[in-house]
């Protein structure tokens, strides 16, 4: 199998391990959990999205396990400022702060709190089931580059996780871009719901939640080819990644690192297995590899 050069790698601003991140949302609630996951293997960690306010997030169930897999909604819970103190020890570690708020203010407001810590920041314009938040600004292009110019203008990295709930993700990633955006990140869960026929009602407490996993490869492969080809800032893949050949596929597509998120709760050391498999003494340079599919 094709094997890359093993080493540091900078993306979208920030210095990391490999390229290799956590997700945001999955083991990114503590500091302890987000040195554990970079000591074993990671190159970079995104944070939990954190917001302007505390919240407990939606009522449960949250989460349902599916075949290819996992249905989620969660609804933004989150400690709001108190996570400052959570992860004051990662100062100078590759740590992404996942933040979001409902107005271009509030996403700076929220960055502030984070500025002398945080690598870099990852605007969540992406989340599909927290009304008002998420999605809800992320399918509009102003808003999009409003947010990410209220960001930029801290000096930080900040990179823009977009969502693939809209028919046009190359538009909000060039809107991303214009506010300044040092990488874009794709993809966020896909808008997605099951019924219990036997309960006759839907299995979340919230209804409907965002689909991630496995099932999703496909779409952010495609959205990931779609805005390597829109635009000059990095791309960043997220969706479905659980192997070696996964994340060349990414980097093929145009990606320059890519976030592994549902594939952890299968195996926990995902990030030290997959390097074993993606890097080798020898191997291609990952620059020759990201976006050769478009040639």
């Amino acid at each position: 199998m094709l094997r890359l050069k093993p080493g540091h790698v900078d993306v979208g601003g920030v210095r990391l391990g490999n390229h290799l991140l956590l997700a945001a949302g999955i083991l990114g609630t503590t500091g302890a959990s987000l040195a554990r996951v970079l000591a074993s293997g990671a190159g970079g960690v995104v944070t939990k999205s954190i917001g302007p306010a505390p919240s407990d997030g939606h009522p449960g169930p949250c989460v349902v396990v599916l075949d290819d897999g996992l249905l989620n909604a969660m609804g933004l819970p989150n400690p709001s400022s108190d996570f400052v103190d959570e992860i004051t020890s990662l100062k100078g570690k590759p740590v992404i702060v996942s933040i979001f708020g409902g107005t271009p203010g509030e996403f700076s407001e929220v960055a502030a709190w984070f500025a002398d810590i945080a690598a870099g920041f990852e605007l969540n314009l992406s989340c599909p089931h927290a009304e008002g938040y998420g999605a809800a600004l992320g399918s509009d292009p102003e808003m999009v580059e409003a947010c990410t110019r209220a960001v930029t203008r801290l000096g930080l990295p900040t990179w823009v996780k977009l969502t693939p709930n809209v028919a046009d993700i190359a538009s909000c990633g060039l809107a991303a871009e214009k506010g300044g955006a040092h990488a874009v990140v794709a993809i966020n869960t896909l808008k997605a719901m099951r019924i219990s026929t036997g309960l006759r009602m839907p299995v979340l407490g919230n209804r409907y939640g965002g689909l991630s996993g496995r099932a999703i490869f496909p779409v952010a492969v495609r959205c990931v080819y779609d805005l390597y080809e829109a635009c000059s800032i990095p791309v960043i893949g997220c969706g479905g990644v659980s192997s070696a050949d996964d994340v060349l596929e990414m980097m093929m597509a145009g990606a320059s690192a890519v976030e592994i998120g549902t594939a952890v709760l299968d195996d926990p050391l995902v990030f030290r297995e997959i390097s074993e498999h993606l890097y080798g003494t020898g191997g291609e340079d990952a620059a020759s590899l990201v976006g050769c599919a478009h040639e």
